[in-house]
């Protein structure tokens, strides 16, 4: 799963999903070849060929694709309407617009704010929002903005609100990096963003404070992370990405802690650089990744 190619303005993304039936891969390569794009990769996943889901993600070159971006989303407005498919259609050469939400935590905010600084995920990084002040300098350091907005507990809707305020039309994306707090249902639908957020694998199992050493406690073998689309339900949204790395009874809580933190480094920057491709479509309560 590489990276598409930055700056490749002339290459689209269209993803493709619905009932599975027949035709519907006859007709967004005729209608592309209409047009005289040329389909670089072409990738499909059907659940069942009698009855099941339809995934599609086809990337193209279309000369001067951004003045045929309008007209050809519309016509397959109409082609795949009459197929009973949705459509996303993309310009893979435009960075997504992102903004991370972190706490105290910094490995998977700076090793995001790193990967970028490097090209290893295709994103622009707008701003990072955190409700403490102690990470500004490190972030600044990476010539990105830096907003501190406390939440109080008993206000937690005024925090909310200066959020919105911050990220509202301004961001594709947001990730929360160990951002410890809750966002409630009415944030989300007021964003119009999707976010992503990384966990220790422990969830359920381990759940409240000092997971390691309830995992510790427990003799674990492995320790993992998960990365997943944030919904209402807590910890409940569709998994993007999850990894694990084997552990021994020799060691401490705190070593778990480090192996705990380089998983979620490397499935966070996976996840984020997926959906910044444009290769996750979500499902309901699942995705597919290709």
């Amino acid at each position: 799963m590489s990276s598409l190619i930055t700056g490749a303005s002339d290459l689209g993304v269209l993803i493709v999903k619905g009932d599975d039936r027949e035709g519907i891969v006859a007709a967004v390569s005729a209608l592309l070849a209409k047009y005289g794009a040329n389909i670089v990769s072409l990738d499909q996943y059907s659940s069942d060929p009698a009855g099941g889901r339809f995934f599609q993600r086809t990337t193209f070159h279309l000369d001067d694709l951004a003045s045929q971006m309008s007209s050809l989303s519309d016509e397959l407005e109409n082609v795949l309407h009459d197929l009973g498919q949705t459509f996303q259609l993309t310009r893979a050469g435009t960075p997504k617009r992102v903004a991370i939400m972190a706490s105290k935590t910094d490995h998977c905010l700076l090793d995001l704010l790193w990967r970028q600084r490097r090209g290893d995920i295709h994103m622009k990084v707008a701003m990072v929002i955190s409700n403490h002040p102690d990470l500004g300098d490190d972030v600044r350091g990476f010539g990105i903005p830096f907003f501190h907005v406390p939440v109080d507990r008993d206000a937690r809707s005024i925090a909310e609100q200066r959020h919105l305020e911050l990220l509202t039309d301004n961001v594709d994306l947001v990730v929360l990096a160990r951002y410890m707090q809750i966002l409630s249902g009415e944030f989300l639908q007021r964003l119009g963003a999707p976010v992503i957020n990384i966990h220790h694998s422990f969830l359920p199992a381990f759940i409240g404070s000092g997971p390691y050493q309830k995992a510790k406690d427990r003799g674990v073998k492995l320790v993992g992370a998960t990365a997943h689309y944030v919904t209402e339900d807590l910890d409940e949204g569709p998994i993007i990405e999850q990894d694990v790395v084997r552990v021994s009874h020799a060691q401490s809580a705190a070593e778990l802690q480090r192996k705990g933190a380089d998983v979620e480094r490397q499935v966070l920057s996976r996840a984020v650089a997926w959906h910044c491709d444009d290769r996750v479509i979500r499902d309901g309560n699942q995705t597919v990744v290709f």
